[in-house]
């Protein structure tokens, strides 16, 4: 038996990975959590899988991926299962009203953020700070070129904007992007936004006529969508995306699957959804029209999240052999950890007694908790 001992082994090329069958060696950072990217599969999609006849901002299907939208048309945002080899969902977004000529302000986006204490082995703002390379599946049935923006929050928006190519309409498109280190950068080292990505896919002259920045430059907002592509101008345009890894190194590496537990476990660190069945939630009555009921975040949420609900109509609340519909679901002492839920009714409780919280509506409804960069 042969034993060959060496201390490094070297790409034949500079910049170039080491490929291990077949299978390109990070060049830097971790083998494993390699990805600073939360649900980039776009596996869980805690909101829903669809939502129609979207006009505005905030849009969730894929967890931690939102759609901002200004006067851009009107679309239908999916979890769908278009999706290259390898994959299961994207995020999906395709045009039901088209806006041929965007005015100046109009723009359309996907964002991604990134927590800011989870970047700190970046480096940036030290002479160590580390290089990056982003990397990410697109279809379309546009082609053309496509800029995507990675912004330092704490930096006054400090930012890069290169941009990409599609080059075959309606076919799954593999694309990298190198992000320079940076020395003078600002990370803070807490719960706020660290990187924030932006997917531009179509703009009016405020985002656009700028050129695309590939070392880190003072914010500008006519170099977010130098490049355009120009989704939406048309009845049907649609884009596509997933696999979306960013990693420390400058050759990208296989995307890093996870669980379906995990990244559901990472999402919830930023919202959460709890679903009140006719089994009921627990609680006890503090009058004879209102009660009190606790909600419990597991894991701790980033920060104090902020509480909505379904209808209170699908609700009631249940007492002895008897249940009234809700007229109101207040929060109160709300916590990264828990919060108090107070239903009110119009009458028939006693204080002190036990009591739950029904769900009177086919789906459940829900209680929705935020905690979103």
């Amino acid at each position: 038996m042969s034993t060959i001992k060496v201390t490094n082994i070297n790409p034949p090329t500079a910049g170039e990975a080491v490929n291990l069958n077949g299978l390109a060696y990070p060049t830097a950072g971790p083998l494993s959590n390699r990805n600073l990217i939360d649900n980039g599969a776009m596996q869980v999609a805690q909101r829903g899988t669809q939502v129609t006849g979207v006009t505005s901002s905030g849009t969730h299907t894929c967890d931690r991926f939102y759609l901002t939208l200004s006067s851009l048309g009107t679309w239908t945002v999916d979890q769908s299962t278009d999706s290259p080899n390898g994959f299961s969902n994207s995020f999906k977004i395709t045009c039901t009203t088209a806006d041929a000529s965007p005015a100046a302000g109009d723009s359309l986006v996907l964002y991604h953020t990134i927590e800011a204490q989870n970047l700190q082995s970046l480096g940036f703002g030290t002479a160590d700070a580390k290089s990056l390379i982003l990397s990410f599946w697109v279809k379309s049935n546009k082609t053309g070129s496509g800029t995507v923006v990675l912004q330092q929050s704490d930096n006054s928006s400090k930012m890069i904007s290169p941009s990409y190519s599609i080059n075959s309409a309606d076919t799954w498109e593999y694309k990298t992007i190198s992000v320079p280190a940076d020395t003078a950068g600002v990370i803070n080292n807490d719960n706020g936004g660290g990187l924030r990505l932006e997917w531009w896919m179509n703009s009016g002259s405020t985002f656009s006529g700028g050129s695309n920045q590939t070392t880190w430059t003072t914010f500008t907002q006519t170099d977010r969508n130098a490049s355009n592509l120009g989704v939406g101008g048309a009845t049907s345009d649609y884009f596509a995306i997933t696999g979306v890894q960013l990693e420390v190194g400058s050759v990208a590496t296989p995307f890093e699957h996870r669980s379906y537990g995990d990244e559901l476990q990472r999402c919830k660190r930023y919202f959460q959804a709890t679903q009140i069945s006719n089994f009921g939630l627990p609680g006890y009555a503090i009058s004879s029209t209102q009660a009190r009921f606790c909600a419990s975040f597991f894991p701790e949420m980033r920060d104090d999240p902020t509480l909505t609900h379904d209808a209170v109509a699908n609700f009631s609340v249940q007492y002895t052999n008897s249940s009234s519909e809700t007229t109101s679901i207040i929060f109160s002492g709300v916590s990264k950890n828990n919060a108090r839920i107070i239903a009110t009714v119009d009458s028939g409780l006693t204080s002190g007694q036990g009591v739950s919280l029904l769900g009177t509506a086919t789906p459940f409804p829900k209680l929705y908790y935020s905690a979103e960069l």
